[in-house]
């Protein structure tokens, strides 16, 4: 990876300013290339003679960093001067930051602060190589960035004369965990202005940029030396209409900017936010619109799926679905960007990942994080709650460690590359035999410490775990993760067999335990999971308990994602309408009425007298419950790939509309081309429009055709 660089770091430590790196060169001739090399212990920004170097921000992302560092390469040649200077700053990042609620987790590696290692390799015309290499000839001194972190922000004094640079310290840094780049690069994407600055009843001076995002804020001004910008961030106003932070909980969220002379421009370097408001705590002169502007950052995916329909809310929801992928997916697919927080949770990744796939090409994103599940997955075959596993937990819970079975297979699914599957096939086995080795009782999971349905809206009172059992969940995803594993194997030649046995005995043994069903989540798994022995009865009483509930789902995190489907595919499709449209809590519309412009993690994070559910745990910004957009793809669209011809080589179309719509659109593009379904209601009939690269299969009022590529037009 490195030819001849050594890890370099401080030779005392920098406290909480971000160190610089430096080192100044001659080229030897012209330089036909340039490459820089560089990775680091925490995150970096590299100049080149005062040129930002790439576009990656928070380089080098997080992986599970005692098995895995990236290393990002660079072309830098048209940066390159007769006299050149390289710098290099490297904040904590997620490497040296407090991760996770304990002072005690933390993903630092030892006791070097800071660690550097790159190389910029010059070729010349001739065929000479020079390399420039981190080793004790580099300098390194205290930045501009006086206070760098996840959590608690940035601090920047523009006005900051260093000390002169000291001879940086080289020490045996990890060589053998560095790869190269493999996930998506993190960068900027959007850009925008203000909608409002505002007074709120406490007098305080609040900046509205009208939508939830992951990014910062860049301030442009003009000041002195000893202004200084201070601003905080939040999600939401309180019901008197005044800035509320304290669903941030401990994360600082501080954004400082001590200015110089003249016209000036601050961008943050090293962190991030999650937030829609912006309240100015100090500011040197007139605030406005101007002053601002918002800049949303994510990994960077190409959008692939698009959904239009004609209910405003409804497509304001789907809206907030790709605002909260897009909030989320910054290098690990994270719960929430603004608290202390932002972890990789398994649970959400799962329950996810069909809608991500759908929404945006998220292969190389997803490949990335699942080899780091890999990595961090146990012997035993155990996998953390979280990925990275920087939480530790003594047992895994289940729907949660399934994610090492069902993400796999997901994007296989999704554009057809059984390399996926090869790559995780070891760690989904060990997945399912860490189940059978550690369950109380043969073909059943029992005794665990589970999640279960969190959130369930039908928890007892003081429990955020839903009245679903808890070895009934547990079992049914034991099933659903060993039929994974069968499927991988066929598709990869392997033998499936013990694995086809094993997920029917489990089937078998579900069906002797759990003889009759309790709620509304345990109904939906047995459907859905194929458990039942009779799955249309448990469908039919699924749709009888959500009607006796007032048309309300009680459903939490394990049973809400298949919820519709269910319903739609046992002959209650108009029932699944009602709570997909329904605008009174508890559903998907009812933050979408309360001005929400991200998913919450919380159907009432905001109840309807503007209370707030809790301080503790109510982000505004939680992806998991935007699964309901792959219902829309795949059932009220109808766009599915068949199995047999994974990544859409074969397509089936059986949209399914509703009287209470009068058109729907979704698009996906595939590795094959456009898949389009659209429908609407044209001279008392529907009409399907419909589009396809490949040959597919369309449903229409029942009546199946094959049909080659191409685009269609039907009439019911």
């Amino acid at each position: 990876m490195f030819t001849v660089a050594r890890w370099i770091c401080p030779a005392c430590d920098p406290g909480d300013a971000a160190p610089d790196f430096s080192r100044t060169f001659s080229l030897n001739g012209s330089a036909e290339k340039a490459v820089l090399r560089v990775t680091a212990m925490g995150v970096y920004e590299a100049h080149l003679n005062g040129q930002r170097v790439g576009d990656f921000i928070l380089a080098p992302g997080w992986t599970a960093y005692h098995k895995r560092l990236q290393v990002q390469e660079y072309d830098v040649t048209p940066l390159l001067k007769e006299q050149n200077i390289l710098r290099i700053t490297v904040g904590k990042g997620w490497y040296r930051s407090p991760m996770g609620w304990n002072d005690t987790i933390r993903q630092g590696l030892g006791q070097h602060p800071c660690g550097l290692i790159a190389e910029l390799t010059l070729t010349y015309p001739d065929g000479r190589k020079e390399v420039i290499a981190t080793d004790e000839s580099w300098g390194v001194q205290e930045s501009c960035v006086r206070f760098s972190e996840i959590y608690d922000g940035e601090i920047y004094d523009a006005s900051f004369t260093p000390d002169q640079a000291a001879p940086a310290r080289c020490f045996d840094g990890p060589t053998h965990t560095l790869i190269p780049q493999e996930g998506e690069a993190v960068r900027e994407q959007e850009r925008i202005a203000p909608v409002s600055i505002f007074r709120t009843p406490k007098g305080e001076t609040v900046v509205d940029f009208g939508q939830n995002l992951t990014g910062y804020v860049v301030t442009t001004l003009e000041a002195q030396v000893g202004d200084e910008v201070d601003l905080s961030f939040a999600e939401v106003l309180d019901k008197d209409g005044n800035f509320y932070t304290d669903n941030y909980r401990t994360a600082k969220a501080q954004y400082r900017y001590l200015c110089r002379d003249g016209k000036q421009t601050y961008r943050p370097r090293l962190t991030f936010w999650g937030f829609r408001y912006v309240r100015v705590n100090r500011f040197p002169g007139k605030v406005t619109r101007a002053n601002f502007t918002a800049v949303a950052v994510h990994s960077d995916m190409k959008r692939t799926g698009f959904l239009r329909c004609s209910h405003p809310l409804l497509n304001r929801l789907f809206d907030n679905i790709v605002w909260g992928q897009k909030g989320n997916f910054v290098d690990i697919p994270t719960d929430c960007p603004q608290r202390d927080e932002r972890l990789g949770w398994t649970g959400d990744a799962q329950v996810f990942a069909r809608t991500a796939c759908l929404n945006y090409d998220a292969e190389r994103f997803f490949r990335k994080w699942l080899r780091d599940l890999a990595a961090d997955q146990h012997e035993d075959g155990y996998v953390g709650h979280v990925i990275p596993d920087i939480l530790h937990a003594p047992k895994a819970s289940a729907a949660w460690g399934d994610a090492a079975a069902i993400c796999p297979w997901e994007v296989y699914l999704a554009y057809g590359n059984a390399d996926v599957l090869r790559e995780q096939f070891a760690s989904m086995r060990r997945w399912v035999d860490y189940i059978t080795a550690t369950t109380k009782d043969e073909f059943l999971w029992t005794g665990g410490e589970h999640y279960e349905d969190w959130l369930g809206l039908d928890a007892p009172s003081g429990s955020y775990k839903g009245s679903t059992r808890a070895d009934l969940i547990a079992t049914a995803f034991y099933a659903h993760s060993a039929s994974l594993v069968a499927k991988a194997a066929r598709v990869l030649g392997e033998d499936a067999s013990a694995y086809e046995a094993l997920h029917g005995n489990i089937v078998q043994a579900f069906r002797c335990t759990f003889t009759e069903y309790k709620t509304q989540t345990e109904c939906v798994l047995a459907a859905h999971f194929g458990l039942a022995e009779d799955p249309q009865a448990a469908a039919d009483q699924l749709a009888q308990m959500v009607k006796d509930a007032g048309v309300q789902l009680r459903t939490g995190f394990v049973g809400t994602p298949y919820l519709l489907h269910v319903l739609s595919h046992f002959g209650h499709t108009e029932l699944a309408y009602s709570l997909l449209l329904r605008t009174e809590y508890p559903s998907w519309l009812y933050p979408v009425t309360k001005g929400a412009t991200t998913v919450w993690e919380h159907w009432d994070g905001t109840m309807p007298d503007g209370s707030f559910w809790s301080a503790n745990m109510n982000s505004y910004n939680h992806y998991a419950y935007g699964s309901v957009a792959d219902w829309v793809y795949g059932v009220a669209a109808g766009i599915r790939t068949d199995e047999s011809a994974p990544g859409y080589g074969r397509v089936i179309i059986a949209p399914k509309p509703d009287a209470r719509l009068e058109w729907l659109k979704a698009q996906v593009h595939t590795r094959h081309g456009l898949v389009s379904s659209a429908w609407r209601r044209q001279d008392g009939a529907w009409r399907y429009e419909v589009e396809t690269p490949v040959e597919a299969e369309i449903t229409i009022a029942g009546e199946t055709r094959v049909v080659p590529a191409g685009r269609y037009v039907f009439y019911e």
